[in-house]
């Protein structure tokens, strides 16, 4: 089963709520510009990862995902992702594409 939106967000919950609050941050901060919702930027991250491969369940399990903001513009998120196979964790390389 690919991932969903829910799947990203959760991932972000769970590597604690600094990283849902920057993430909302990025949003609020930039009024009255429209920077992608929380919900957006779940959804987009969701189908980047679905493309890349990592939506095949029976491989890979998301643990969490960290949002990091870089300055007043910009937001970077890694997600970390456990190999069903081997027991490996192994992140993403950082994806900064949300201004």
């Amino acid at each position: 089963m690919p991932l969903t939106r829910e799947d990203v967000r959760a991932a972000i919950e769970r590597a604690g709520d600094e990283h849902w609050q920057a993430l909302v941050a990025h949003h609020e901060d930039a009024y009255p510009a429209s920077r992608p919702t929380p919900g957006d930027v779940a959804r987009r991250e969701a189908e980047r990862l679905n493309d890349e491969g990592f939506g095949d369940a029976a491989h890979w399990e998301l643990l969490d995902t960290r949002v990091r903001r870089e300055g007043e513009e910009r937001v970077t998120l890694v997600h970390r992702f456990r190999d069903r196979r081997s027991a490996a964790t192994v992140e993403t390389p950082p994806f900064t594409n949300y201004e």
